[in-house]
């Protein structure tokens, strides 16, 4: 198999990634897709930096068996604390994160410079966002939401209690920001309660969108941009597989056949 045809890996703790594989799969649809989610050790934004780190060591073990060309970590906590370690480990790897593609799409969208972002603990305490953002001449408005992964892993995309949570979370931000970094990936999941709360003249910035254009560059930079054919996708939990696969096709408005791998939990 020439390389420009081998399978790009994608892994996220859970089924927030899959908001990145669907805007992927759309740019990029010749080309296939091994996507990892790791439920069994979810979430990741209250874990250590070590315990990511080795989390997101394994994951890409995992992909590496596939063949994989390239590696989209579409979790903003691994993105965090792990994308220089692997990129270091997996040095003839191309590794692409979400944080660095977002925050230049923030940075571009942004009229006043006065940014909003919003994440898991750990992405917010790693301050990768801030630091971009602040050498772009951005004023930083940061928030930690917790409690948004659980709910959406619940399937609570509707429901009462995520608006009051959102409410709690980011009203105050009203006011302060024109534009919000959506800094995990399964909160575009919940994108219409967030834009309720802070109002239809904000900005809103998905990593997918952001990610799909910096991979593509990426892809043509290592000619290896499939260019003919079409490629086949392949879906893996470490856990609760029934609960991913009905997640999956409200997200994606399709079935896709998924499969368990286990990891050690320690």
């Amino acid at each position: 198999m020439l390389l420009r045809e081998k399978p790009i890996g994608i892994f996220d703790s859970g089924i927030g990634g899959l908001t990145v594989y669907r805007v992927l799969k759309e740019v990029l649809p010749r080309e296939s897709f091994i996507y990892l989610g790791d439920t069994a050790r979810l979430p990741y934004g209250t874990k250590s930096r070590r315990a990511v780190i080795k989390f997101s060591k394994e994951n890409t073990e995992f992909l590496l068996k596939f063949g994989i060309k390239a590696l989209v970590i579409a979790c903003n906590t691994s993105s965090s604390f792990a994308i220089r370690e692997l990129k270091s480990i997996y040095s003839s790897l191309p590794i692409i994160g979400v944080i660095e593609p977002s925050a230049k799409s923030a940075l571009e969208s942004s009229s006043g410079k006065s940014i909003g972002v919003i994440g898991t603990e750990a992405t917010i305490r790693s301050g990768r966002y801030k630091e971009i953002l602040k050498k772009g001449g951005a004023k930083v408005f940061s928030q930690p939401c917790p409690l948004f992964v659980p709910l959406v892993e619940e399937g609570w995309i509707n429901h009462r209690v995520t608006e009051l949570v959102a409410e709690e979370y980011i009203g105050w931000m009203r006011g302060k920001i024109d534009t919000l970094i959506l800094g995990c990936t399964h909160y575009p999941v919940i994108k219409h309660v967030i834009r309720k709360v802070v109002g239809n003249e904000i900005k809103l910035i998905e990593s997918g969108q952001a990610v799909a254009s910096g991979l593509k560059t990426l892809l043509n930079e290592k000619k290896i941009l499939r260019e003919d054919g079409y490629g086949e996708d392949k879906f893996f939990v470490t856990d609760f597989l029934e609960k991913f696969s009905k997640v999956a096709r409200i997200f994606l408005g399709r079935e896709v056949k998924i499969e368990e791998r286990k990891f050690s939990l320690c």
